[in-house]
Order: C-alpha cells, then sequence, then structure tokens
C-alpha cells in the first residue's frame, strides 16, 4: 500500500479536496464535528496522506495569538488531527504530525494544540509537553478563564526554542466562535 503525503495552504486546495477532508473528519470523529469545527482548520497549511482509497490522514496547522507574560506570540495550533478507520494504529497520525511539526518549527514561536484522551498519547510520544498553567482566552466580555482545557492543552517548543513558562502567568489565546481550544 502505497501513500502519499500532500502538504499544501487552504488556498491551494481543490473544493472536491476540502470536501474529502470534511468527509474524513466527521467520519473520524462520530459526526462530532460541526460547521465551526471546520472553520477552525481552514486558512492554515493541510498535511493530507492519500492511498488508493482516498484520504487516510490529514492536520492542519494555523496561526493564533497567544499572550503570555504581557507578550503576543505567533502560535502554530494544530487542528483537525484525523485518521481514517482502516489505517489507524499505523503510523499515519505520526506521519502527518511529523509535516505539521515542520511547518511549526519554520513559522512559530511554539506549537499548541488541544488533545483528546485518545490522541493525547500521540503528542506526547513526539514530545508535546502539557501545560501546566492556567489556561484563558480573550472573549467579548473580557478574559474568560478554561479551566477544561487545563487537562488537554499541549505545548511543543518550535525549533529548539523555550516554551512559556507556567509560573510565569496563563496563557491568553485569541477569541473565535465554537470550541476555543
Amino acid at each position: 500500500m502505497t501513500d502519499s503525503l500532500r502538504i499544501a495552504h487552504t488556498c491551494e486546495l481543490l473544493p472536491a479536496e476540502l470536501d474529502a477532508v470534511r468527509a474524513l473528519l466527521e467520519a473520524a470523529f462520530d459526526g462530532d464535528f460541526g460547521d465551526e469545527d471546520w472553520d477552525h482548520c481552514l486558512g492554515g497549511v493541510h498535511a493530507r496522506l492519500t492511498d488508493e482509497h482516498g484520504i487516510a490522514a490529514h492536520g492542519s496547522v494555523i496561526m493564533r495569538r497567544v499572550v503570555h507574560a504581557g507578550r503576543a506570540h505567533r502560535v502554530g495550533y494544530v487542528e483537525a488531527v484525523a485518521v481514517r478507520a482502516d489505517r489507524r494504529r499505523q503510523g499515519l497520525g505520526g506521519r502527518v504530525m511529523a509535516a505539521l511539526e515542520e511547518v511549526v518549527d519554520a513559522a512559530y514561536a511554539f506549537g499548541a494544540l488541544s488533545a483528546s484522551d485518545e490522541g493525547a498519547e500521540l503528542y506526547r510520544s513526539r514530545g508535546w509537553q502539557l501545560w501546566n498553567g492556567r489556561v484563558e482566552a480573550y472573549g467579548p466580555d473580557g478574559v474568560r478563564h478554561l479551566p477544561d482545557e487545563e487537562d488537554s492543552t499541549y505545548l511543543r517548543p518550535a525549533a529548539g526554542r523555550a516554551l512559556p513558562a507556567p509560573e510565569a502567568g496563563a496563557l491568553l489565546f485569541d477569541w473565535r466562535d465554537g470550541d476555543l481550544l
């Protein structure tokens, strides 16, 4: 079985390719993938693996602004990582992540993502570190604490740069509709 990896910005993907990615994500997340989730993974760089049956795995990295200790960082935020059910546990998630991590290393201060219980081991095995501090977001009515995100937010140093220190303050993410992380 030969897999083909393609890295492309959202603007380079044809409508049929985007439709196929969305179908994979809807199936992989058992129908718990809506319009806001879809919007979150657009506008950045996609890594997708295809095989003779179509898209086998996907992930994207988008830019988010994160403020920590009074400094705004340009962060590569990983979204929409999924592997087709018949191809799981074959290393495809790791291949997609490797491609996305190259983007993070080349373009961002650090990487960030919110891991599901099922996905956390993949990220830990690749050197992503659980953030052991407060997580917040700038909202329409001011800063909002996100305690439910504090046990699922992972960071990865980009190109050997240091990660923010939890003792120096919260991570404050930019606002968006739907799930904030």
